[in-house]
This record gives structure tokens, C-alpha cells and sequence, in this order.
């Protein structure tokens, strides 16, 4: 992957490139940054950039690396457990390095939805197992191929379980001659310390609009007001504009589910937010932890949206629409508490906790909540 397709990020490749070209590279990077930043695209072309500049063969490496073959190029990524998997087995990358290659040959922008639509998930949550920790110190234990760096690159490290962190920290403490670690990271403060401490960390900055607009302009041909609404609203992020022009856009959904979710509160409709509960606790976990963090950012945008001042809200036309008339009740008495109230429903639900107890739990919460002023 070459640094032109990272859109924006001009500071942190020069920041990339400087650490090769002055020979100062570490021996593991933590990527960090918001969501649709592009911080696995970084990773991905500063991985292709250290191996093509130190193979002795860079044209036959450049080569590889285009199509992402390049058999010192290593990725390690969350995986879920299939029907067809033994009781014994621990599900690992090469498990899915298939619809991996796929995917990441498709666009190195991706969510952690759309990796589990590719793995045919269906209630699961992905982790990165113990077995992947050992395969990967099997694969990176081989000598170089091509004479220059190995290069391997841990997808979302925050979701290894607690072998496999372990086992990922003995690596880190003990790389193998030429060996480099880019973690690319959604939630770096759910990684061991001690992980972290043996890391540099790159802080990947939200993508920045104008870079977005002029992408969707010459990407998408998307004519220049639209690019500009869409970037916008997308704060920073190229995963968020792609979302937006999306015929079956998520967002659309979690908006209904939202307003279902507050009228039904401030009309005390407890029987019917008992069943709005149980329809939602039919979801997978992953699709009800994006729900909640809807949840969060319309809260902050219909309390934002009572000031009356465009510039400081990001919502399409028919989130505005529901603002105008539902703003109100999100006020200073209450905005803090139902904003923690999501977020500790996040937390919940991301624990494994009973999402049947944990949203009604939450609904009638709002009840009270709702009618603060």
C-alpha cells in the first residue's frame, strides 16, 4: 500500500517516513486514534514503506506488497469461533486469511463491522486467542525472505484475551532480529501497561475536513456542497462520510431506535420500553455497543442544538429534524447523567452482561432522567 491512498495524515506520515530515513525505527509502534482516522491505513502503508526500503529487491517487493502478499508481512486481527469448529480449537487469523486479504485489498479503511459481516458472525464478539499469540511467534521465528524488515501488524490488540496478551508482552519483550510491531489500536487504555510501556505510541489525529471533502470529491464525485455537508458531519473520520452515502446507512436505524427510545420515556410507557428493550437485546453485542455510542454523540448534539448555532452541531437533515422538537428535554440538569448512563451501558454490554436487564435497566432510568430540568 502506497502513502498516497491515506487520505489527509500529512504530519503523521512525514513523522513515518523521518523515522526510517534517520534510522531510529522501533522495535514496536502503537497506533492510536479516533475511529475512521485511518490509522490502520497508516500502519498498513508504513509497513509497505519499511519493507520495500530495506528488501534487496524493492521492485519485486513493491510488487507484493501492492497486491499485500508479501510473505514478511504478517497481520494479526480478532477472529470469532464458527459452527463448524471443534470444541478444542482456538480460532485463529490464518483461520480467516481469506476474507482478511479480501477485505483489506478492498479498502484499508474498515470498521469492526464490517470484519465481522465478512466472517459470517453472528451473535459473537472477536477476540485474538492464545493459539494466534503462539502462531505468531511461530511465523515471525522464520527468517526474513526477502532480506529487510518483518513486519507484523496486531488489528485492535485491546480485544486479545488475557493468554494472548501475555504471551504478546513476552514477544515484545524478546523481538526476534529485525522484527517490527505496529498495534493498531480503537482503545489503547484496555491494553496491559506493561504493553503499552514497551510501545511509541503515534497519536493518529481525526482526519481533517478539508482533506475528507476534497477524497469525496475525487473518490466518490461527489459535487462540492455535498462534500462539504458530508464532511462535515463526518467529524474527521473517512469510515463516518462512507457510512452517510450508504443506501442502508446503520445510522438510520440507531436515529429510529433513539427517538422510539425517548418518547417512550417521557411518555412513561413502561410496558412498551420493556419490549423496545427486548428488541434490541436481540442484536448482536458489537451492534448494540455502536447503538449506544449513537446514542452518546445525538446527545451531545441535541444539547448542542439548543444554542442555535449551525456551526456547532454535525447532524444530517433528519437528525435535525427530530432535534427541533426533542432538543429541549436534553438540557444542563440531565445531559451529563444520560450521557454516563449510555456509556455505562457500553461498558456493560462489552462485559458480557445480561442485555436484556442492562436496556431496561436503562429505559427506565430515562424515565426520571428525561424529565430533569
Amino acid at each position: 500500500m502506497e502513502w498516497a491512498k491515506v487520505i489527509g495524515q500529512e504530519d503523521a506520515k512525514h513523522r513515518l517516513t523521518e523515522l526510517v530515513q534517520n534510522g531510529h525505527v522501533p522495535h514496536a509502534l502503537l497506533f492510536c486514534g479516533p475511529k475512521g482516522c485511518g490509522k490502520m491505513a497508516l500502519a498498513m502503508a508504513f509497513a509497505s514503506y519499511l519493507i520495500e526500503q530495506s528488501a534487496t529487491d524493492k521492485g519485486n517487493a513493491r510488487a507484493m506488497l501492492a497486491k499485500m502478499e508479501h510473505p514478511d508481512l504478517h497481520f494479526t486481527f480478532p477472529t470469532i469461533k464458527l459452527s463448524g469448529m471443534s470444541s478444542e480449537h482456538q480460532p485463529m487469523s490464518a483461520d480467516f486469511a481469506k476474507e482478511w486479504h479480501t477485505l483489506i485489498t478492498d479498502s484499508a479503511y474498515f470498521s469492526i463491522k464490517q470484519w465481522m459481516e465478512a466472517m459470517g458472525a453472528t451473535t459473537q464478539q472477536a477476540i485474538i486467542t492464545g493459539a494466534e499469540s503462539d502462531d505468531v511467534a511461530r511465523r515471525l521465528a522464520l527468517k526474513s525472505s526477502q532480506g529487510g524488515y518483518k513486519v507484523c501488524i496486531i488489528w485492535l490488540p485491546e480485544r486479545m484475551n488475557l493468554t494472548s496478551a501475555n504471551k504478546l508482552l513476552k514477544l515484545l519483550e524478546e523481538p526476534t532480529a529485525g522484527t517490527i510491531f505496529l498495534l493498531v489500536s480503537e482503545e489503547p487504555e484496555r491494553l496491559l501497561e506493561t504493553i503499552i510501556s514497551r510501545t511509541q505510541r503515534i497519536e493518529v489525529k481525526r482526519i481533517a475536513d478539508e482533506a475528507i471533502e476534497q477524497a469525496l470529491i475525487s473518490q466518490r464525485g461527489l459535487d462540492t456542497d455535498t462534500a462539504h455537508r458530508v464532511a462535515r458531519i463526518a467529524h474527521g473520520s473517512w469510515l463516518n462520510a462512507i457510512e452517510l452515502l450508504s443506501a442502508d446507512n446503520e445510522s438510520r436505524e440507531f436515529l429510529h431506535l433513539f427517538q422510539t427510545l425517548m418518547r417512550l420515556a417521557y411518555m412513561r410507557e413502561v410496558k412498551a420500553l420493556k419490549g423496545w428493550s427486548d428488541s434490541v437485546s436481540a442484536f448482536g453485542r458489537e451492534k448494540q455497543r455502536r447503538m449506544l455510542t449513537y446514542f452518546q454523540t445525538q446527545v451531545r448534539e441535541n444539547f448542542m442544538f439548543n444554542f442555535q448555532n449551525p456551526e456547532l452541531t454535525y447532524m444530517t437533515l433528519e437528525e435535525e429534524q427530530f432535534a427541533s422538537k426533542f432538543a429541549r428535554f436534553i438540557n444542563e440538569a440531565n445531559v451529563i447523567e444520560i450521557n454516563e448512563l449510555f456509556g455505562r451501558c457500553h461498558r456493560d454490554i462489552g462485559q458480557n452482561a445480561n442485555a436484556k436487564i442492562v436496556f431496561y435497566d436503562m429505559a427506565l432510568k430515562l424515565i426520571v432522567l428525561i424529565l430533569k430540568k
